[in-house]
């Protein structure tokens, strides 16, 4: 089955080739893009489209590579061997397993999603290297190797934060999600505003795509952002004709808090709106 995807999804034709050249190789595909283009969600509508389980494992800076695979604890079998518990005896009550054994021992091939790959330490991808081309990893505390009953579709997404080591990318399938055009974008605002009025939608999208173009923001407004504003937007019952008849030397967008996430690009719309005061 190929992923084309979702009613609630809107993915280009090159982001399915993607994910299905990834799916053909079984390799891991690689997800770069802008905060906000919908890096983590394209593995929840891949699973929820190939009707298969979804395992997520969203990475933090502390996050070690083996803790995908398992942990052992311990410190619980040290107190219950101090409490005198029956279960101390077989080793396998404390192993805790990680996100990777949770997808290799699915009875249904499921998706993995390894979110954020790039906040970890930079050994970490180089770390999963055998583990996610063999399938397979040894539990040292037990004895027994975990194999794969399926090989799961593993989705990465990153950042760009840091650079990922040439071994790793190596092994994927590398797909960067380019910020949406304006007809796409259009696709994506109808899924989650399909009754939005036509008029509402260009004159909101006039002002999303103006603010993005100017230039030396320090942070872009994403697609999720535009969604959270043109939500304000309709709670507030904000009409097409306050966003058509402002006047850019007067004032920055109307809750222009949902676009915009810090002080520095609040600044320089101010100082751009100054400027064209003084020109008129």
């Amino acid at each position: 089955m190929s992923f084309t995807g979702t009613k609630n999804y809107i993915a280009t034709a090159e982001l399915q080739m993607a994910v299905n050249a990834a799916k053909t190789l079984e390799r891991p595909l690689l997800i770069k893009g802008e905060p906000g283009t919908g890096k983590t969600m394209l593995a929840e509508e891949v699973a929820a489209a190939l009707d298969m389980p979804l395992v997520q494992w969203h990475i933090k800076s502390t996050t070690k590579a083996h803790q995908g695979l398992y942990e052992y604890d311990a410190v619980s079998r040290l107190r219950d061997s101090q409490l005198g518990d029956d279960k101390v005896h077989d080793i396998k009550n404390y192993i805790k397993r990680g996100k990777l054994w949770e997808a290799f021992a699915s009875e249904q091939q499921a998706v993995l999603l390894i979110d954020e790959i790039d906040k970890a330490d930079i050994e970490f991808p180089n770390d999963l290297l055998q583990e996610l081309d063999k399938m397979e990893f040894f539990v040292y505390e037990t004895g027994e190797t975990i194999k794969a009953v399926h090989r799961p579709i593993i989705i990465i997404t990153s950042n760009n934060e840091k650079e990922l080591p040439d071994a790793f990318l190596r092994r994927c399938f590398f797909h960067y999600i380019s910020f949406p055009d304006k007809a796409t974008m259009e696709k994506i605002i109808n899924v989650h505003f399909p009754d939005l009025k036509p008029t509402l939608l260009k004159e909101a999208m006039e002002i999303f795509f103006q603010v993005r173009e100017v230039r030396g923001l320090k942070k872009k407004p994403s697609t999720s952002e535009l969604i959270d504003w043109l939500k304000l937007l309709l709670a507030d019952d904000i009409s097409e004709g306050v966003l058509k008849d402002r006047n850019p030397s007067k004032a920055i967008p109307p809750l222009y808090g949902a676009l915009l996430k810090n002080e520095q690009d609040v600044h320089l719309l101010e100082k751009l709106a100054f400027m064209i005061r003084r020109e008129s």
